[in-house]
C-alpha cells in the first residue's frame, strides 16, 4: 500500500507578500523607483493602541448637555503681537495650490472659516480663492520659495517654516510637469509642463543660527504681528524641538510618517521617519525641559482621524492637532462614487494615492480643468464643516467622561495602552498595570 501526505494549503511568504512581489517585477520591468502620495500605509502604533479611563467614583463626570467643555486654543502668544485664536484645536494642513485645484483649496477655506479654524496655503504660493474664503490662513515658507513675496506675508496670519515634513523628512516636494498648468507655472515661476523638484534643504540657511535669524527678519517684515510656526518631520522631535524654540518660534508643528504627501518615493514614505505617536512625548519633553511647555505651543498632525485622535493628542501634551488626507476625503477625495473612475486607473476608491498624476476622478488633486468642475467649493466646504464639527463633539465627548471642563484638561493620566510599544511611545501605562515600559529603569 503506498501512504501518500494529504495535500496542503499553498503558503505565502510573509516576508515575499503579494505587493512586495508586485513591487520586484515593476522595478524589474521599469527600472525606476515608484512616486506616490498620501502616507505610510504600513500598520504602525498609533492612537488606536490607547483608551481612556473615564470618570466613576474617582472621577466626577460633567453632563454633556448641560455643562460647558471648551475647545478654543490660542496660537502663537509668545511673540507675536497678533496671535491666531481658534474656535476648535484642529487645523487644516498646508497642501499647496498645484498638488491641489484652486476649487479644493477654496473648499478649505470656506470649511475652516466655518468652524473657526485655520487652513494653510502649502507649497506654491497663495491663491486668492484661499485667501478670500480663510478668515484665518497660515502662509507656509517652504524651502523652494514659491511664490514667496512680503506682500502675501504681510496678508497672512501667521507664517509657518517648513523644514521637514512627516512622510519625507530630509526630501523635498515634488509636482510632476502634468499639473504644472499655466497658473501653476505663473504662480512658481516655472516652465509649463516640465516636472520641478524642490530642495530639501532651505537655502536660507544651515543650522539653527541661521534659523534664528531667518525667524527675526520674517518678523521685522511682518512688523512682529504673526506668530511663526517651525514645521518639522517626526524624525529627532525632542532636539528639533528644542532648537526650534531656542531659534525663538511660537509655534512647533510635528508631523509624524502617518503624515501625508502629494508626491515622493515611496521607498521614503514607508521606510524614513517616526509613527505620529512616537513623537509626541519627545516634542512635549523638550518643551518642558526648556520651561516653555504651554508658552511655544505644539502642533501635531500625521493620520489624525476623529474626535478620539484629537483628545489622545491633547490628552499627550499637544495644543492643536492638523489634518490633511482626512481633510481631503472630508472633501469628496477617494469617493466610491467615482469608483469606476477608479477602476480604470487600476486601482479603488480608498487606495487611490497617485494624486502626482493630475487624474484625479474627485478633481481635487488635479489641475484639469474638466476635472476641477466636479468640485463644488460651497458644498464641500460645508461638508469639511460638517467633519470638523462632528470630530470636535466627539473630542468634548470624552473630555466630559474624564471629567474635564475644556480638552486642554485632559492628560496622561487619562490614558493606557494596549501594547507594549504604544505604552512605551505615549508614556502611559500598560492597561491592567502601573507599569510604563522604559520608565525606572524597566
Amino acid at each position: 500500500m503506498t501512504y501518500r501526505n494529504p495535500p496542503t494549503t499553498p503558503r505565502k511568504s510573509a516576508t515575499f507578500d503579494d505587493y512586495t512581489l508586485s513591487e520586484i517585477r515593476r522595478a524589474a520591468a521599469t527600472g525606476i523607483y515608484d512616486i506616490r502620495g498620501a502616507g505610510a500605509k504600513r500598520k504602525l502604533p498609533h492612537f488606536d493602541d490607547l483608551l481612556f479611563l473615564g470618570a466613576s467614583i474617582s472621577r466626577y463626570p460633567l453632563e454633556g448637555y448641560r455643562e460647558r467643555c471648551d475647545t478654543s486654543v490660542v496660537l502663537g502668544s509668545r511673540h507675536a503681537k497678533k496671535p491666531i485664536e481658534l474656535k476648535i484645536p484642529i487645523t487644516i494642513a498646508g497642501m499647496s495650490f498645484g498638488s491641489l485645484s484652486g476649487p479644493a483649496k477654496e473648499a478649505l477655506g470656506r470649511g475652516a472659516t466655518l468652524s473657526g479654524t485655520s487652513t494653510t496655503t502649502g507649497d506654491g504660493g497663495m491663491t486668492e480663492e484661499e485667501r478670500g474664503h480663510s478668515k484665518t490662513l497660515v502662509y507656509q515658507y517652504l524651502p523652494s520659495r514659491y511664490g514667496m513675496n512680503p506682500r502675501d506675508l504681510r496678508r497672512a496670519d501667521a507664517i509657518e517654516i517648513v523644514v521637514g515634513q512627516g512622510a519625507k523628512p530630509g526630501g523635498g516636494g515634488m509636482l510632476l510637469g502634468q499639473k504644472i498648468s499655466d497658473r501653476v507655472a505663473e504662480m512658481r515661476t516655472l516652465p509649463k509642463g516640465i516636472d520641478q523638484r524642490s530642495a530639501s534643504r532651505h537655502p536660507d540657511w544651515t543650522g539653527p543660527d541661521d534659523l534664528e535669524i531667518k525667524i527675526l527678519e520674517l518678523r521685522e517684515i511682518t512688523d512682529w504681528e504673526k506668530p511663526i510656526y517651525v514645521k518639522v518631520g517626526g524624525a529627532r522631535p525632542y532636539y528639533d524641538t528644542a532648537l526650534a524654540v531656542k531659534a525663538g518660534a511660537d509655534v512647533v508643528v510635528v508631523d509624524g510618517m502617518q503624515g501625508g504627501t502629494a508626491a515622493t518615493q515611496e521607498v521614503f514614505i514607508e521606510n524614513v521617519g517616526q509613527p505620529t505617536l512616537a513623537c509626541i512625548r519627545p516634542a512635549v519633553q523638550a518643551l518642558q525641559d526648556l520651561g516653555m511647555h504651554r508658552k511655544v505651543q505644539l502642533i501635531v498632525s500625521g493620520g489624525i482621524r476623529n474626535g478620539a485622535d484629537v483628545a489622545k493628542a491633547l490628552a499627550l501634551g499637544v495644543d492643536a492637532v492638523s489634518i490633511g488626507t482626512a481633510a481631503l476625503v472630508a472633501l469628496g477625495d477617494n469617493d466610491p462614487r467615482w469608483e469606476a473612475d477608479y477602476n480604470e486607473f487600476g486601482t479603488t476608491a480608498g487606495a487611490y494615492d497617485d494624486w502626482h498624476e493630475g487624474r484625479d476622478p474627485a478633481g481635487i488633486t488635479t489641475q484639469d480643468p474638466e476635472l476641477m468642475q466636479r468640485v463644488d467649493p460651497i458644498a464641500a466646504g460645508r461638508r469639511l464643516a460638517n467633519y470638523l464639527k462632528v470630530m470636535t463633539l466627539e473630542a468634548q465627548t470624552i473630555a466630559r467622561a474624564c471629567g474635564k471642563n475644556s480638552l486642554h484638561n485632559l492628560e496622561p493620566e487619562d490614558l493606557v495602552a494596549l501594547t507594549i510599544e504604544a505604552a512605551a511611545m505615549a508614556g502611559v501605562p500598560l492597561a491592567g498595570t502601573n507599569w510604563i515600559p522604559g520608565k525606572n529603569g524597566f
